[in-house]
């Protein structure tokens, strides 16, 4: 028997805010342990929490590009779990009566399809801090205590892994693009839980799922769910029943394990918030959100297509990071010329900044530098091959092509006298080969072009080496 896999994600995104969902301390990653704390994300009594405003516009923002209902009313409510790392021993949170319902995303399948995955709903509520695990003993850092959240959970609509991880990197990209979180994994910024059951191929019927809890890479989801499907499938085959569970997964071992028996939402005893009236938001501000929704990637990808003549497969890698399309519109205000920004953004540096690890916002090269080089290459001022070298030491110096070009002396040789005497002498040294040119082996010209490149280092202009050489056989 066939089986296939339902996958749900759970997604919680972080907030891009400068202060706390309740309070006012700061949100700040890395700040020393235990810093950017009060009363109230502590939990001390007495102490009550307000509604950080920027946090509901963002998360009415998220929503509206995720394409969901925005309630006018929403509910907080008090998620009771004990942790340490929990100080007041809830969560607030949403439940019944959360911001917004009914979204949905389009994903690009890898066969080049396009598929909806359906939002079941978008919620605001606060995060936990943070539990470490060192030289044997734990160490608890409330600083993340009241972070501004979203819970964003989906419809169980993926059917494979890769479908999984693609969604997650598309929501990312909307994340960023709306400005509403930076959605760094590494940083903690989206963290997912993954809900996965197996069912015979063709049936409608949910097997019983489990869930793998806060997997941190996009890789790590794909890896995680690749092996749960396997053992769901490899127990019902052997004529075992898979147990509803929270598993963990090890990117060590590639496996998932048993964190503990799953808990039903009775378990955590949710009630509206005593501390919290209901938050209401009028039409009219989130008409005016709306109005001033920064592009979004679909939008973008279809300008860059329409506006700078660029093919589908460019587009779609700028704008998969928003940073990079950021970098290439910058660079081509500065030189005009799209395709060949697009072409050495693309091909070159960003290989360069791969290899070292750099991501583009931080690049040693910036999109005015880019542009510079470009406009050196443009007006012959360099040969593409001479541009090669030059940008790999842009890299690694931070300095720009001009400075560069002049220091090595790099600049095309173009007077036509000076490649003239080069091409006679390398000629006279190839004599077979030149008959053979003029018998009609066409392919000879690449020979001596690159003979002469060789010669002048690579500066001397093609174009001109390939008109003298003709004129001079002729």
């Amino acid at each position: 028997m066939e089986y296939e896999a339902v996958i749900g994600l759970e997604i919680h995104v972080q907030m891009d805010t400068r202060t706390k969902m309740f309070c006012s301390c700061k949100v700040e990653f890395g700040a020393e342990p235990n810093t950017n704390v009060c009363p109230v994300c502590l939990g001390m009594p007495g102490s009550l929490p307000v509604i950080n405003k920027r946090a509901v516009e963002f998360a009415i923002r998220a929503a509206l590009a995720l394409n969901c209902e925005v309630h006018t009313e929403s509910v907080f409510a008090r998620k009771n779990y004990f942790y340490p790392d929990l100080p007041k021993g809830y969560q607030i949170s949403q439940y019944e009566r959360p911001l917004a319902t009914n979204g949905w995303v389009e994903i690009d399948l890898p066969d080049g399809g396009k598929k909806k995955v359906r939002i079941r709903r978008l919620h605001i509520e606060e995060d936990a801090g943070k539990t470490i695990h060192e030289g044997g003993k734990s160490y608890v850092d409330l600083n993340r205590a009241g972070t501004p959240l979203m819970e964003i959970v989906t419809e169980p609509d993926m059917r494979t892994p890769e479908e999984a991880r693609i969604f997650l990197e598309t929501l990312r990209n909307i994340m960023r693009y709306t400005g509403v979180s930076r959605a760094d994994m590494e940083k903690g910024q989206l963290r997912c839980d993954i809900n996965v059951s197996i069912r015979p191929k063709g049936s409608d019927k949910l097997g019983t799922r489990t869930e793998i809890k806060n997997v941190n890479s996009f890789r790590f989801v794909q890896k995680a769910l690749e092996y749960e499907i396997s053992r769901q499938i490899e127990i019902v085959k052997n004529g075992g029943e898979v147990v509803q569970e929270t598993r963990t997964f090890d990117p060590a071992t590639g496996k998932t394990y048993t964190m503990r028996r799953k808990e039903e939402a009775e378990d955590y005893r949710y009630f509206p918030d005593p501390d919290l009236i209901p938050l209401i938001v009028s039409e009219e501000w989130i008409e005016e959100i709306k109005r001033t929704m920064p592009e979004l990637p679909h939008q973008r990808l279809e300008r860059l297509k329409s506006q700078y003549g660029l093919g589908d497969y460019e587009a779609k890698i700028l704008v998969q990071n928003k940073e990079l399309g950021d970098f290439f519109e910058a660079s081509v205000k500065e030189v005009g010329e799209p395709k060949m920004v697009a072409n050495w953004l693309l091909n070159d540096l960003l290989g360069l900044l791969n290899d070292k690890q750099i991501p583009v916002e931080d690049s040693p090269v910036s999109p005015k530098n880019l542009a510079e080089l470009v406009k050196l290459i443009k007006e012959g001022v360099i040969s593409t091959k001479i541009g090669k070298e030059v940008i790999k030491e842009m890299v690694e110096t931070g300095k720009s092509a001009v400075e560069i070009v002049e220091e090595k002396g790099l600049r095309q040789i173009t007077d036509e006298k000076e490649i003239r005497r080069v091409v006679e002498e390398v000629l006279s040294r190839f004599p077979k080969e030149v008959e053979r040119l003029k018998s009609g082996e066409e392919k000879l010209i690449g020979f001596f072009v690159g003979q002469v490149m060789k010669e002048t280092r690579g500066k001397a202009n093609p174009k001109l080496v390939n008109k003298i050489i003709r004129e001079l056989l002729t």
